[in-house]
């Protein structure tokens, strides 16, 4: 059997930029000298009059991105998750967010994935901090495939988009020959009838090994990929929890604010229902191996399994 392909989805990300680059000359991109990390260093030797090093000013940064969608161009501003939508959080909404200009924030490095640079570089909050800015789209791509796809669909979409991406190389879980990408759509990875696992970014690939383990115990449990968390699609998830009656939700955020909270919000309102969240619970990450942290808090397939298990229990 072969070995299943993977690829970080910041690299996803670098060569996407380099391909609509090529296409699209409204597509400008801003780094904070992080060039080499983002992967926007891949738009830069296709397009190298189209690329500016900001410095480390990530505020700066965000406030020329905002000038220079306001003369029509399609400005691309990237840096680690923990300083684009951490650092930079007050000109993200105010100079991007409250006159809703067509900015797209390529953030790297977000979750526990991040490794050995540890818990001040391991942004567990972004997505709870972009999806409160009004009129942000917020997409969270699960493997390379997805991410590129997602890449598009920002530039073609009007309005300001936070993409998050990983440092991790995860596995191709998506056929490109068949792949859809649509904003604000959720998609059924695996259908179930016992219960349904609702998950985001690296988790959905681990949320379907989960799947299979429960299997074997003879749970059958639907999956579904929310790539964007917002806006988010609703009629999935409350279809979903009608069908199954108990979801649980993952995802390498904290469990504060992120997928499992807006999710939470759907079925609060339009059909309430037994549910778990899955994710980081309310602590800061630490410094390790990538693999050994997802494992360490639980959001490997083992993990995820295990949780589901006494959720059941």
């Amino acid at each position: 059997m072969s070995e299943v392909k993977k690829i970080a989805t910041r690299e996803s990300y670098g060569n996407a930029l380099a391909e609509l680059g090529k296409e699209h000359e409204d597509i400008i991109v801003l780094d904070a000298d992080l060039a080499g990390a983002t992967k926007t260093a891949t738009f830069k030797k296709a397009v190298p009059e189209r690329f500016f090093d900001c410095g480390i000013a990530e505020c700066n940064m965000a406030g020329i991105a905002a000038g220079l969608s306001t003369c029509g161009k399609v400005p691309f501003m990237s840096s680690f998750a923990m300083f684009a939508a951490g650092r930079a959080y007050e000109q993200v909404r105010n100079s991007i967010g409250y006159p809703h200009l067509n900015v797209k924030i390529g953030a790297t490095h977000a979750g526990i994935s991040v490794g050995e640079d540890g818990a001040t570089h391991q942004c567990l909050e972004d997505i709870a901090l972009m999806r409160e800015i009004p009129g942000m789209t917020v997409i969270n791509p699960a493997d390379d495939i997805e991410a590129r796809a997602a890449v598009k669909a920002a530039y073609e979409h009007e309005g300001p988009v936070y993409m998050r991406f990983g440092r991790l190389a995860i596995p191709v879980i998506n056929d490109e020959a068949n792949y859809k990408f649509e904003l604000g759509k959720g998609i059924e990875m695996k259908s179930g009838k016992d219960l349904t696992i609702i998950a985001t970014g690296l988790c959905v690939g681990e949320s379907l090994e989960a799947a299979k383990m429960l299997a074997a115990d003879g749970i059958d449990a639907q999956v579904i990929n929310i790539h964007t968390i917002k806006p988010i699609d609703e009629d999935i998830i409350v279809n979903a929890a009608k069908k199954t009656g108990k979801v649980v939700t993952v995802e390498e955020h904290s469990i504060i604010g992120g997928l499992g909270s807006a999710v939470a919000d759907v079925l609060s309102e339009k059909q309430p229902t037994k549910m778990k969240k899955i994710g980081v619970n309310d602590v800061f990450g630490e410094s390790g191996p990538a693999v050994e942290l997802i494992h360490k808090y639980g959001l490997d397939a083992e993990g995820i399994y295990e949780k589901i298990k006494n959720f059941l229990a």
